[in-house]
């Protein structure tokens, strides 16, 4: 690997070095990372990458993705045009079956009407244990 030096004078008796490095080709680029260890492979035929997280989605449709192995360790570096987009949250409504025995107990418990000991089990999704203490710290 050639390496050209330049001296560049900044003000009078001070000078420093710059070192600048040729273009590597391919073929060059390859030998030097097997050398180091790491082994680089492009992934054929990506359709998509999908990242997701809390608040949003990226997507990059027909990337490129490279893997890159060091050691133990895979890094893959995806290439191309990011969409992002924020995430909706499902709000799907379920259904939670609610016997006579649950509201029953529930009143026994507490001292309060059938409606609201029904109300208090559809807001803890029909968990006795915390409709009767959601009840209690009213």
């Amino acid at each position: 690997m050639k390496v050209r030096n330049y001296w560049i004078g900044l003000r009078k008796k001070r000078k420093f070095k710059v070192t600048s490095l040729r273009r590597i080709s391919p073929r060059e680029l390859r030998r030097l990372t097997r050398k180091m260890g790491m082994e680089v492979k492009e992934i054929k035929d990506v359709k998509e990458v999908k990242i997701i997280t809390l608040e949003k989605e990226i997507l990059f449709v027909n990337p490129i993705v490279t893997a890159i192995k060091m050691g133990n360790e895979m890094i893959y570096q995806i290439a191309g045009k990011p969409v992002e987009r924020e995430i909706e949250e499902e709000k799907g409504e379920e259904t939670i079956e609610i016997s006579e025995e649950d509201i029953q107990l529930i009143v026994a418990q507490t001292g309060v009407s059938e409606e609201e000991a029904r109300n208090a089990l559809i807001e803890t999704n029909g968990d006795i244990a915390k409709a009767i203490l959601y009840l209690q710290s009213k």
